[in-house]
């Protein structure tokens, strides 16, 4: 299995989770619950390059996922006062559980109609979500919900996601680098060939759109709690898009690449909302530049600039 992983990579990494323990200690709480929104995004869409970047699909839902989590952990603590150790897993076992069973049929199909598909099965969420109002609560959200004492505050709960998210990203690495994930590059290199040397792709592909779901449905039952509701927007194909920006600006190449992307794209928003009424204005001005200019993302112009400066040393 190749799990060896570079000591610059994984200086970085102990620098970044050490930088973000010492967040609380600014006492600053924009920039607390700043980082603990772009911890689940970054985990969201790392969650997605598994579909990607390592088995070569590309997803128009996996809001879907998001959302499933979201509600599920949501009615669990709220609705029916389970206790977080056993709303919490089941929650991400029945995102799980619903990527299996679209898994199914979207894997029988590739490139745009898989695509297509997988579009199809989230606005089937999102209607669900809109309609069944006694249960989800429509499109007024699923609001007030119930979250435990012990994380019941903005430091604690920064503590605990990034507990989970650092948890989550250590075990997807260890997938992608795995066995598996080598099985996935050959099959997103070449599905035709990848079969007649005896791989079984729609399977591969299949448990790849599971894992994907799964831990989408780990970012949306966070991000349930840190908001205190769920609403239907989590299910729609804007949402979906967006994580998708985000695996794309940061490079779905690269392992870490989409969190890069997700805090850069992140960030962005938030600067942009401040100052500009026209956030849809910058996002299609950055998806020009990402098509146009950077097709590996930020992580590629990263190499490319160092390959130049070694270059010119």
């Amino acid at each position: 299995m190749s799990w060896n992983i570079s000591r610059g990579v994984l200086a970085t990494c102990i620098i970044v989770v050490l930088l973000l323990i010492c967040v609380p200690l600014t006492e600053s709480r924009y920039l607390i619950d700043l980082s603990t929104e772009i911890l689940v995004y970054a985990l969201f869409a790392l969650s997605l390059n598994v579909i990607i970047g390592f088995s070569g699909n590309v997803s128009f839902g996996h809001a879907a996922y998001f959302a499933i989590g979201g509600y599920a952990n949501a009615i669990l603590l709220t609705t029916y006062g389970w206790p977080l150790i056993f709303a919490f897993p089941a929650a991400v076992v029945l995102s799980g559980v619903a990527a299996a069973f679209v898994a199914y049929f979207c894997t029988r199909l590739t490139d745009i109609y898989f695509a297509m598909l997988t579009l199809a099965f989230s606005m089937l969420v999102w209607a669900i979500a809109f309609k069944w109002r006694s249960v989800t609560g429509g499109d007024d959200g699923f609001v007030g919900v119930t979250v435990p004492a012990f994380i019941d505050t903005r430091v604690p709960f920064f503590y605990f996601t990034l507990i989970v998210v650092t948890t989550s990203c250590i075990i997807l690495w260890l997938i992608c680098h795995s066995a598996f994930g080598q099985s996935l590059i050959a099959v997103r290199e070449n599905l035709t060939r990848a079969g007649f040397i005896g791989v079984n792709t729609r399977l591969m592909r299949g448990i790849a759109f599971v894992i994907a779901g799964t831990f989408a449905g780990v970012a949306g039952a966070i991000f349930a709690m840190y908001n205190r509701g769920v609403y239907t927007e989590s299910a729609f194909w804007a949402e979906s898009a967006q994580v998708l920006i985000m695996t794309l600006l940061g490079g779905m190449y690269s392992f870490f690449g989409p969190a890069i992307g997700a805090a850069a794209l992140y960030l962005l928003e938030r600067f942009s909302n401040e100052y500009t009424e026209y956030w849809p204005t910058v996002l299609g001005v950055i998806l020009l530049i990402i098509v146009l200019v950077l097709p590996e993302g930020l992580v590629g112009l990263a190499k490319r600039l160092k390959a130049r400066l070694m270059g010119g040393n």
